[in-house]
């Protein structure tokens, strides 16, 4: 059975996604990026996105019952490979080991042209725990 996980904000609501879908002892969540509470990109560059986008993507996942330690698989989204440094340095800031499971690409853009970064996972439910 499919369950919605929706945070407060839900800026994804007016688009008519989800911020994750919950799937047995599995979650889905959606991509974060590096917008603050107001729905707009945080100021400050790479690093400030990039941690707000894991900043989101805690939220999403705590809502979805699960956390960052429950990571199973993550793919982050840059438009900008030359921040591959700073995307190692956020994950070593974020998780722990076992690493997840990871993929980095670059693409043209993302959904707001002032955002850089973007983040989507794949956790476990049953045995995830706050971080």
């Amino acid at each position: 059975m499919l369950h919605r996980v929706t945070t407060q904000p839900d800026p994804y609501e007016p688009f008519l996604l989800s911020q994750g879908i919950r799937f047995g002892e599995l979650l889905f969540i959606s991509g974060q990026a590096g917008a603050g509470d107001d729905g707009r990109i945080v100021p400050g560059g790479f690093l400030a996105q990039g941690r707000q986008a894991f900043a989101n993507l805690r939220r999403a996942l705590e809502a979805g019952g699960s956390s960052l330690k429950g990571v199973i698989k993550v793919t982050i989204f840059v438009t900008d490979m030359g921040h591959f440094d700073e995307v190692v340095a956020l994950r070593r800031e974020f998780f722990g080991a076992p690493y997840p499971a990871d993929t980095i690409a670059q693409i043209q853009a993302l959904y707001d042209p002032a955002a850089m970064i973007e983040i989507e996972a794949i956790a476990a439910v049953r045995d995830g725990q706050a971080r």
